[in-house]
């Protein structure tokens, strides 16, 4: 009450006098400990536990490899902080502020041990499934006591609960105890499909910072790594059937994924619930292979020169053969039953620019348009019956046939009209258009991407409910034109968990005071997050204006 009551003397001196009087303090004060993404149903109580070293983590029914290893991960975690305020209480007491109500160091053993924290059961009631997959069983239920209860019918729940409950403990404001309170959630996710896009060909990403995006996405509740892996500027995936691909077409011997890499990357992603959706882009965005290969792409022409290379040759069968060949191992390294093949900004002018392909367009009365479709329905069937295809919208936009089982990317401008017509169709959908990472306003742009629905959108639109199952989800996308190794994990954190809260957490309220109140509970809640996965080791950037985040305590 008094922070509202210094912010209204300070609007009130500046309508008097015309100045802003700024106030010691984060603009946003953090919350403590709030779920992010918000739960769909949370009812918090006044009473707290504390934890100490002797709680334990119990499974029962059924457990595997992917839940024992959350658990371990999930109890160090907790007992990071855990540590954190053990060390706090050992510093001198005049370090911290006392917290009203908080007990002082010579009395938190007798209150530590009357609140204690006990154990948690986790309760599963199914096998575990060995891969994640597009319609997996997120849901769980939480009961937080003494001895807490953990439900879920599938381990995917269970890693999702087991990451609420380590979000759920928050240290006092002196940093002395480490609480969790009371608390009962039942939770599941708005939509199947949650993910983040991120292209590691404009710029080599490490697969280390692979691997911390990963674990910044399970923290979000993101299910799919969208990984568009090649592109016109590098070729960095090292194929074993044509290894000159990235021999010639990566920046560098050190800036390619084996498929060790691919391994590592895929396991990690599967303990923690989410998939690995490759992408190989073509006809466009395909200038790296030509370095290799140069015959499977088109000569472009200026009159009677030709001026360099542009997308595949639709046309060439060898381009076909090659490409065959190529899904046929990317089906064996990634398990995923989804393989994204692009087609979107394909360069036609090239096409229509070589005199061969103007030959072809000519004789069988065909446009450029109408080229692209034939090269997109000559390539899907190429994944036989392994993989069922996603492609951008442009490949729905120019009238390629398509399978009910295709799903389609939407990206472009007048995206809500586009959703409608692919929706009436009969097709599934994602949705990026309001979501590109790459596009930056200034500090706190997150708000822009928090309230973009696009169930809503194409609600508000037709007001026919029964279309809105259709769409599946979406994805943040990070274009890697201006991010690299040093900067990536900023760009892309906590802005994306806007998105993530969007696709996990119920639909924002229609009232404009309702949208408003939801966005001020968000920017507290988001600053207490991006402390939090700061904590863990992820560098997020700071989501509104002037805070503060103790990441560490020294002895």
């Amino acid at each position: 009450m008094l922070r509202y009551l210094i912010i209204f003397v300070a609007v009130t001196n500046f309508f008097a006098t015309g100045m802003y009087v700024v106030n010691p303090g984060p603009q946003y004060p953090p919350t403590k400990g709030e779920v992010w993404p918000k739960p769909q149903y949370e009812k918090k109580e006044d009473k707290y536990f504390t934890h100490n070293s002797s709680f334990i983590i119990t499974p029962t029914n059924y457990t595997c490899d992917i839940l024992n290893k959350a658990i371990e991960r999930y109890a160090f975690t907790v007992r990071a902080l855990h540590n954190m305020a053990r060390r706090s209480r050992k510093n001198k007491p005049h370090r911290h502020r006392q917290v009203r109500g908080a007990p002082t160091t010579e009395k938190y053993e007798e209150v530590h041990r009357t609140h204690a924290l006990q154990k948690m059961e986790i309760v599963l009631t199914s096998p575990c499934e060995e891969l994640p997959h597009l319609n997996m069983d997120e849901s769980y239920s939480l009961t937080i006591d003494r001895i807490s209860i953990l439900r879920s019918e599938s381990v995917w729940g269970a890693l999702r609960g087991l990451e609420t409950w380590s979000q759920l403990f928050y240290l006092t404001d002196n940093y002395t105890q480490l609480r969790i309170n009371k608390t009962h959630i039942m939770d599941y996710p708005r939509y199947k499909h949650r993910g983040l896009l991120l292209d590691t060909s404009r710029h080599y990403i490490s697969v280390s910072n692979i691997l911390k995006t990963l674990n910044a996405m399970a923290m979000n509740k993101l299910n799919v790594f969208h990984w568009h892996i090649v592109d016109d500027q590098s070729f960095p995936y090292q194929s074993e059937k044509f290894p000159n691909l990235s021999a010639l077409g990566a920046y560098h011997s050190s800036m390619i994924y084996t498929h060790e890499d691919i391994q590592k990357i895929i396991a990690y992603a599967t303990e923690r619930g989410i998939r690995v959706l490759p992408e190989f882009d073509v006809p466009g965005h395909t200038r790296s292979w030509g370095v290799a290969y140069p015959d499977i792409l088109t000569k472009c022409y200026d009159k009677k020169n030709v001026i360099g290379l542009g997308p595949m040759n639709p046309i060439n069968n060898a381009t076909y053969t090659m490409l065959g060949q190529l899904f046929e191992e990317i089906q064996e390294w990634f398990p995923d039953k989804y393989l994204h093949v692009g087609g979107d900004e394909v360069e036609l002018n090239c096409w229509k620019s070589n005199p061969e392909l103007q030959d072809y367009m000519a004789k069988h009365n065909v446009s450029a348009y109408q080229l692209h479709a034939i090269f997109m329905q000559n390539v899907i069937p190429l994944l036989q019956n392994k993989s069922l295809p996603i492609v951008w919208q442009e490949v729905f936009d120019e009238g390629v046939p398509l399978s009910s089982d295709t799903i389609i990317q939407v990206w472009k401008n007048q995206w809500v009209n586009t959703m409608v017509k692919i929706l009436e169709a009969g097709h599934r959908l994602i949705f990026s258009a309001s979501w590109y990472l790459d596009h930056i306003k200034s500090g706190g742009d997150w708000t822009d991407f928090y309230i973009a629905d696009p169930r809503l959108m194409v609600y508000n639109a037709t007001g026919n409910d029964s279309l809105l199952d259709n769409i599946i989800g979406g994805e943040a996308c990070m274009w890697g034109e201006v991010v690299d190794d040093a900067n990536v994990i900023n760009r892309v954190w906590p802005r994306s968990s806007a998105v993530a809260e969007r696709l996990w957490s119920a639909s924002l309220a229609a009232s404009y005071r309702a949208r408003k109140d939801a966005l001020t509970d968000a920017r507290h809640r988001l600053e207490e997050h991006t402390c939090r996965m700061n904590r863990r080791g992820i560098a997020a950037q700071p989501p509104n204006g002037p805070s503060a985040c103790v990441t560490h305590i020294h002895q």
